[in-house]
């Protein structure tokens, strides 16, 4: 994990260079001395590189919450193709709820899956793995849906009428 103190520690060198958390977060550390973040992935069997602003205006903590933010997936959704109103990222949240409410898994093992926020602040502060193995079993089920649909490619389009 790359930590403020780690970062603070990286020096200049004569050719850039990247400390890596392992997830796909780098700090590029420039000859200059600027530290610029970038979070790789991969699409449709190509490195992709998003650009998520540069070190110390954007922390390592920030920059952590930053990877999975509702902007960060909805910016990976535009450079994939889909326009602002095909997808969003919640729009995927949506889609599983909906999905698995219907596949008949209990709506609140759902909701923790989800990560909505738990109302009862004591619940919220001692259950961050609560029922894990459940969960495990309803994701391992969700990715089998998923995957059938892609084997299958049974899938209309549905075009807007003009």
């Amino acid at each position: 994990m790359l930590t403020d103190k780690a970062i603070q520690a990286a020096k200049p060198r004569v050719r850039p260079y990247k400390l890596a958390d392992g997830r796909g977060l780098t700090l590029l550390v420039n000859p200059v001395g600027s530290k610029l973040w970038r979070f790789r992935y991969r699409y449709d069997g190509r490195e992709k590189m998003l650009g998520l602003g540069s070190y110390p205006d954007t922390s390592a903590m920030t920059t952590t919450t930053r990877c999975m933010s509702e902007n960060t997936i909805n910016l990976a959704l535009r450079r994939m193709g889909y326009a602002h109103d095909e997808m969003t990222g919640h729009g995927f949240r949506s889609l599983a709820s909906t999905c698995l409410n219907e596949q008949g898994y209990h709506p609140d093992l759902i909701e923790l899956q989800l990560a909505h926020a738990e109302r009862n602040q004591v619940r919220a502060a001692y259950n961050k793995a609560q029922r894990l193995p459940e969960r495990r079993k309803m994701m391992q089920a969700w990715a089998d849906y998923l995957d059938s649909l892609r084997d299958d490619a049974n899938v209309v389009p549905i075009r807007r009428a003009s």
